[in-house]
């Protein structure tokens, strides 16, 4: 894969270091370019086959599923490259009918084609429930001790085996893409980030080249989607109220598809449900920004590096509809308006736009102070007695061809 890079520009607030965005030349740069720039070309950078591939061994690619069609996951599943680990938790229902067990199904028919490892959860497994409580993770818990069926609890789960499987990077793409070849080139890029980056603690986000819609017997490719248009809008208000000068550096809040490396990824707070992504870069700048006060001066003395990345391949997935658009808003600007480090005035500005929405669509359930739920970092939790927990509970994990590489 070529790239340009450097990035033309970086931000930096304190220990973070947020590249703008960088644009793909090659998806398939070719071998034997290793990591260094060709010399007639000193503005890109080329990673080889085998760079990617030795990362790719060291990568878990998470895929958060919902009730998607099958057809759609096995799509997405067949775009990760093989050497990758593949974990899919899942919320989808168990009944009346028992989507989970057809996900399962699938999956093993697949893996018989296939060779690739792949590992299945379903998120409310009761089992599971017992072992976070059994190891003191409540904030992932609801009312009745069973995993929230929240998006961000779904890829905490998805990092937690990640790191049982001693995996140095952990992807998140979703499962409703309908384009393989899209999902190929986000797991490039997430490589060509980790081998970008000069610090242990990175994040590599994806900026969609478009989203195409079909209206009036015609496709249209806009850049922006509803969510992000709002959430980068604000992010980036909050970043120029930081610095003191007007910033767009921002392009990917809502970023879906995005990877972490396994040293900052257990080290952050994450918010529940669809708030998640934005929430990322906000608890960012909140630990490593120097904003706030902070004890964790062994970790920020590393510095963290963000990579935003546009893709070659359009985006187009399943449509939620409105409502759904409208809660992942809401939930989004949200955190960004509870943030510690947002000034009075970007609040007064999201609280305004909530009630816009509220008024214009007749939504009476938006607020704009619901109170955010916040899980613990992972590295609180005990890695081998959660280990010791899982192998105890022979039922909770499906697993194709683990033994086999």
């Amino acid at each position: 894969m070529r790239l340009d890079f450097p990035p033309k520009y970086t931000e930096t607030i304190g220990a973070v270091k947020i590249h703008s965005l960088q644009k793909i030349y090659e998806i398939d740069s070719g071998c034997n370019f290793g990591t260094t720039s060709q010399a007639y070309n000193s503005l890109t950078t080329a990673f080889d086959n085998d760079t990617l591939s030795q990362i790719f061994q060291a990568m878990a690619v998470v895929i958060p599923v919902k009730d998607e069609k099958l057809s759609l996951l096995e799509g997405v599943l067949s775009g990760i490259p093989n050497e990758c680990l593949i974990i899919i938790v899942s919320n989808s229902q168990r009944h009346p009918v028992d989507r989970y067990a057809m996900e399962v199904e699938m999956v093993k028919q697949y893996s018989l084609f296939s060779n690739k490892r792949i590992i299945t959860i379903h998120q409310t497994d009761p089992n599971l429930g017992r072992i976070f409580h059994k190891i003191n993770y409540p904030s992932i818990l609801d009312h009745n001790n069973q995993v929230r069926q929240g998006k961000a609890e779904g890829m905490i789960i998805g990092i937690l085996l990640s790191k049982l499987h001693k995996k140095e990077y952990v992807g998140f793409v979703d499962s409703d893409n309908y384009f393989p070849g899209a999902v190929n080139e986000y797991i490039k890029i997430f490589a060509s980030g980790f081998a970008m980056s000069n610090s242990p603690l990175c994040n590599v986000r994806i900026c969609w080249h478009s989203k195409p819609k079909i209206a009036n017997n015609k496709v249209y490719f806009p850049k922006w989607g509803r969510i992000s248009e709002y959430s980068n809008k604000y992010l980036n208000d909050l970043i120029s109220y930081i610095t003191g000068y007007e910033r767009d550096i921002i392009t990917t809040g809502n970023a879906g598809e995005h990877s972490l490396s396994m040293s900052l990824a257990e080290n952050l707070d994450f918010s529940s449900g669809y708030s998640v992504e934005p929430y990322e870069l906000i608890n960012i700048l909140e630990k490593y920004g120097g904003i706030i006060s902070n004890k964790s001066v062994d970790i920020r003395q590393h510095g963290v590096e963000i990579f935003q990345v546009e893709t070659r391949n359009p985006h187009f997935h399943e449509n939620k509809g409105n409502e759904h658009i409208q809660g992942m808003l809401q939930e989004s600007l949200n955190v960004i308006n509870n943030s510690k480090i947002c000034n009075t005035e970007i609040t007064t500005d999201i609280k305004n736009h909530l009630l816009m929405l509220q008024q214009k669509d007749s939504l009476s359930n938006i607020k704009s102070n619901d109170k955010i739920i916040l899980m613990d970092p992972i590295k609180t939790i005990e890695i081998d007695k959660f280990h010791e927990l899982v192998v105890d509970s022979p039922r909770l994990l499906k697993q194709f061809n683990i033994d086999e590489k």
